[in-house]
């Protein structure tokens, strides 16, 4: 029995004259996400992708990767035969009995893409349901909260029959969005914040700040894999590292203490910039939100801002609580790497009175003795 993948596509079908754009950047991004797999065939047609794999592909793997490629809604495995109605009422007892006998009720739903296919949908639903009911007695119609829906397509390279469609990773393919430079760090917040922007098609260049000897290699190491977890669903990232802790110790030697923090995201945001606009970044992304630190107060928040001169800077958690950031770090899987307890460069140097509502002007004065 031959098995393939329907992914339906998302906010893509709402898109206007550029829709192609944005199907191309999708089947690349499936097509280079399956290929260490083994052989698929991608195609589109009729707001669908349909999945093929070829002789000794991993169709198990495949599910678990397209499960995360942003730009589609739903997915399913399905069963693909011929269109006639005998292929069809045979692929559905066979197909789907190991979920049909150990159910009471279901339905079945019926898209006929082909209006040259001689039965209507609902024709099509009435023929299925009875081979159904005759073949499985343990099962009764509920058209209303079935435990099962039998779908059935009925498309112009075949007929599909499946059950009930997964949730996909929504959101618009990786490639669409622009290409930004995030400010990634060993905490919960930016690798959350990271996903967030590939979500909305944003291609990533991760920036990390490391301060040898006082951070370690492993602290390092846990950022890779982070974004590891993050890649699964953003597509390839090069981690760039800068050695940051020259830059701190002159700012604890020669500034007000309770500065420290202010004046280090300053810089950390003017070395982004360079490196964004070297790596062709249109915009600077952090893990911010509002509020739940000293340097995320609306004041600290200006005041870091300013030392960036041309690039806008994109914060997706500014209105999210801990609770929502932690629970987003659960569903991609970073959470555990996060609470590892390695030290980056923002927990180094920290003062013990930080201040909340810098004032700009006090802040170009301590820094005026960099």
């Amino acid at each position: 029995m031959k098995e393939v993948i329907l992914l339906k596509l998302g906010e893509i079908v709402l898109k206007g004259l550029n829709r192609n754009t944005f199907e191309n950047a999708l089947i690349k991004n499936i097509r280079r996400r399956l290929a260490p797999l083994g052989e698929f065939e991608v195609r589109m047609a009729q707001s669908t992708i349909t999945i093929t794999p070829g002789p000794g592909a991993d169709l198990e793997g495949a599910v678990e990767r397209v499960r995360k490629i942003f730009g589609v809604i739903t997915f399913s495995r399905a069963c693909v035969t011929e269109k006639s109605m005998e292929a069809v009422r045979a692929a559905a007892v066979e197909y789907l009995r190991p979920q049909l006998s150990t159910v009471r009720t279901f339905k079945v739903e019926t898209k006929r893409a082909d209006k040259k296919f001689p039965l209507s949908s609902p024709e099509i639903s009435a023929e299925v349901g009875a081979c159904l009911l005759d073949a499985f007695p343990n099962l009764t119609v509920n058209v209303h909260e079935p435990d099962v829906t039998v779908r059935v397509e009925i498309r112009d390279f075949g007929a599909y029959v499946h059950g009930e469609p997964e949730q996909g990773a929504g959101g618009i393919p990786v490639g669409t969005g622009g290409k930004a430079a995030i400010l990634i760090s060993g905490g919960i917040d930016s690798p959350v914040a990271a996903w967030m922007m590939a979500k909305r098609g944003v291609e990533l260049t991760p920036i990390h700040f490391a301060s040898p000897p006082y951070t370690s290699e492993r602290a390092e190491r846990k950022v890779a894999q982070l974004l590891g977890r993050v890649a699964e669903y953003a597509g390839r990232m090069y981690m760039i590292t800068v050695p940051f802790a020259r830059v701190q110790e002159e700012i604890l030697d020669k500034c007000p203490e309770d500065y420290f923090t202010i004046l280090m995201r300053r810089f950390m945001m003017r070395v982004s910039e360079r490196i964004a606009a070297i790596e062709g970044c249109a915009a600077l992304i952090t893990g911010e939100s509002l509020g739940q630190v000293a340097s995320q107060t609306l004041e600290s928040l200006t005041v870091t801002e300013d030392a960036v001169e041309s690039l806008p800077v994109f914060r997706p958690l500014i209105g999210t609580d801990k609770a929502e950031i932690v629970s987003l770090s659960h569903q991609i899987g970073t959470f555990d790497i996060s609470i590892e307890p390695y030290e980056d460069c923002c927990t180094v140097f920290t003062p013990r009175h930080p201040r909340t509502r810098p004032s700009l002007p006090y802040v170009e004065k301590a820094e005026a003795a960099l």
